[in-house]
């Protein structure tokens, strides 16, 4: 039996497991297809994530809208749950379409635009692809964070529950995935010419797994389906739109075959570590 503190600590530990993916960006002198093979694999985890979202979110609000029809649950239950699954997707879209516009406008000089830059200024081309690069990993941290909040909520919640066996077994599945997670982070600003700063590689390590902490803190004393849902929506609204991002990205500097071959390994890393998860769980 674990006392309330030690559920906050491996709530804390279960999310920044995460740093053990961001070290990619260390790595120099890649080559543009080992660059091209490490955004797609960070691209299949995405995809991953994408699917286990989704998976998570539709289950509780198919349960309340089938509960709904049969009548044994109230036409507004039904409703608020419909409204926080899709209104959590269109925030995690537009929101990233703003937050995007807001960056790319507002604080990236207009000589740096497209248009602008010349097609023999190669230092230029690569200060914007690194402005984009960095932009681009911010916006997984930001989309992986809603989804850990969510995971973290689980937690606090199975032990607000009294089980605290499930509570354990989720923080230790958890920790796993975030340690993949950041991979997904790292894939955009892996190889950079100018290696990120520290800080900037802990800013993001704290905007994507430290939700899981604040998620356990919070389900540990109140839990809602439609909160649950709602952010679960929003990760997965995020991470879609990244995930286009990142593919368009990766298709200009490597071949398709490479970006498959990448995505297929993310998958599989994604998928493996989730059965591990459930035959441990037996």
């Amino acid at each position: 039996m674990i006392d309330y503190s030690q559920l906050l600590l491996l709530g804390a530990i279960s999310g920044f497991t995460i740093f053990l993916g961001l070290p990619l960006p260390a790595m120099k002198n890649l080559s543009a297809k080992a660059k091209g093979f490490l955004n797609a694999l960070s691209l299949g985890i995405l995809i991953f994530l994408i699917i286990d979202i989704f998976s998570h979110a539709w289950e509780p609000t198919e349960e309340i809208i089938s509960d709904t029809f049969v009548g044994n649950a109230s036409f507004g239950d039904g409703i608020m749950h419909l409204i926080a699954l899709f209104g959590g997707i269109a925030i995690g879209l537009f929101g990233l379409v703003w937050y995007e516009h807001e960056a790319t406008i507002k604080r990236v000089p207009h000589i740096l635009s497209l248009e602008n830059i010349k097609k023999g200024d190669d230092h230029l081309h690569q200060l914007f692809h690194e402005t984009s690069a960095y932009r681009l990993a911010m916006m997984i941290a930001v989309g992986i964070g809603f989804h850990n909040f969510s995971e973290g909520l689980a937690i606090g919640q199975s032990y607000a529950a009294g089980e605290v066996g499930l509570a354990l077994l989720l923080i230790m599945g958890f920790a796993t995935h975030n340690a993949t997670e950041g991979f997904g982070i790292a894939g955009p600003i892996t190889g950079l010419s100018k290696k990120p700063s520290i800080r900037f590689m802990i800013l993001l390590g704290v905007i994507g797994g430290g939700p899981t902490f604040i998620g356990t803190l919070l389900g540990s004393l109140w839990f809602s389906s439609i909160t649950y849902i709602l952010f679960l929506s929003i990760a997965g609204g995020a991470l879609i739109y990244v995930s286009m991002l990142m593919y368009n990205t990766g298709r200009k500097h490597t071949t398709n075959g490479i970006i498959m071959i990448g995505i297929f390994v993310g998958l599989c890393i994604g998928f493996g570590t989730d059965l591990i998860i459930h035959l441990g769980e037996l």
